[in-house]
């Protein structure tokens, strides 16, 4: 069989617009300057990013820590409302906010974005979120990657991911080994739904309850689309505050899988952290993710991260010291629970009582 055409082919003709591409990386060269440490070496637009080591001299044995992700189907809101500059701000809270579990201290980020079609604006407002998710982090944003994918995804589609980097001293690495029986619970407020679960709370407001993005919600004060899309709480730099100022022995990020199952992630064998459900509310969004869906709360628990983003397990005698800490950079706390002996337990963490009415 013999193909035949007036014209050769060419890439632009396949789909991928070289020129639009240029035209991004133009655009995004403002947003990715402000995410910057005196340690990244070069600028925008090298093979790689360059980040000076011998910044780590002043450790005596450090490890790096690494962590990768993504944002999920929150990206389809994002889409539908048409608002790209809040999902890269997520992006950094769902990696940069995995290292900081560990004790490490950010230090930089690669992003990669995926497009069905290169819009050189929608581009840059998406690396724009993830610049200030950076500057909010602690860290740079040393590079990237922009794929163009015509024919896989349609000309509105996309979607990003990311991966990052962080140091910590290897004496003053947290987790599972430190918790001790006594320690409390402390919990952090999220900002929202964060950056899980989105697969369901689409199926249940958008699908099942026929709810529109644009739709005011009184709950909320803002439309359904706005508080779908309130960015991530991004918590590595109050996380390192808090191990500056108190005894910290571990924290756990509440992402998928829920509260109990991420903060069993930490909890040795032998432990047990039982958290009540008495000590906090779960926002507005939660309860009207369970009552249009009629989902059972163990299916909420183990999806939604039910109005807490980030645990930092402390010994006793640090609470009032962790507490204050946190209240004084704004970020909402509380005692949620503690660490017991694991006694009749099969599992590392369980829920108990019920959220206020």
């Amino acid at each position: 069989m013999t193909v035949t055409s007036d014209t050769g082919a060419s890439y632009a003709a396949a789909g991928v617009d070289i020129e639009a591409g240029d035209r991004a990386v133009e655009l995004m060269k403002e947003w990715v300057r402000k995410a910057d440490r005196p340690e990244v070496q070069g600028g925008l637009g090298g093979f790689a990013g360059l980040f000076d080591a011998s910044a780590l001299k002043r450790y005596e044995r450090p490890l790096l820590a690494s962590a990768t992700d993504g944002v999920g189907t929150k990206v389809d809101i994002a889409r539908r409302m048409g608002v790209y500059d809040t999902i890269g701000r997520d992006l950094v809270a769902m990696v940069m906010d995995d290292i900081v579990v560990c004790g490490a201290e950010p230090l930089f980020m690669t992003d990669y974005i995926c497009v069905g079609k290169v819009h050189p604006e929608r581009v840059a407002a998406i690396v724009k979120g993830i610049a200030e998710g950076c500057v909010l982090a602690g860290c740079a944003l040393v590079g990237g990657e922009t794929a163009e994918h015509p024919g896989l995804l349609g000309p509105d589609d996309f979607d990003v991911a990311g991966a990052g980097t962080g140091v910590v001293e290897a004496d003053r690495l947290l987790g599972a080994d430190r918790i001790r029986t006594g320690d409390a619970v402390i919990a952090m407020a999220a900002s929202g739904l964060h950056s899980n679960g989105y697969s369901l709370v689409r199926h249940v407001l958008l699908e099942r309850a026929g709810m529109r993005l644009e739709q005011r919600v009184e709950e909320f004060g803002r439309t359904l689309g706005e508080e779908l899309l309130e960015p991530t709480k991004i918590y590595s730099l109050d996380c390192l505050a808090l191990t500056r100022t108190a005894e910290v022995h571990a924290f756990s990020h509440i992402t998928g899988g829920g509260l109990a199952a991420n903060l069993a992630r930490v909890v040795p064998d032998g432990l047990h952290a039982r958290v009540d459900r008495s000590t906090w509310a779960p926002g507005a969004v939660f309860d009207l993710v369970g009552r249009a869906g009629q989902v059972e709360r163990p299916e909420l628990e183990k999806t939604l991260n039910m109005g807490v983003g980030m645990i930092a397990v402390v010994p006793a005698g640090s609470v009032g010291v962790a507490l204050t800490t946190l209240a004084d950079r704004g970020v909402e706390a509380w005692v949620a629970g503690e660490i017991t002996e694991r006694g009749d337990h099969t599992v590392g963490a369980t829920l108990t009582g019920a959220h206020p009415a």
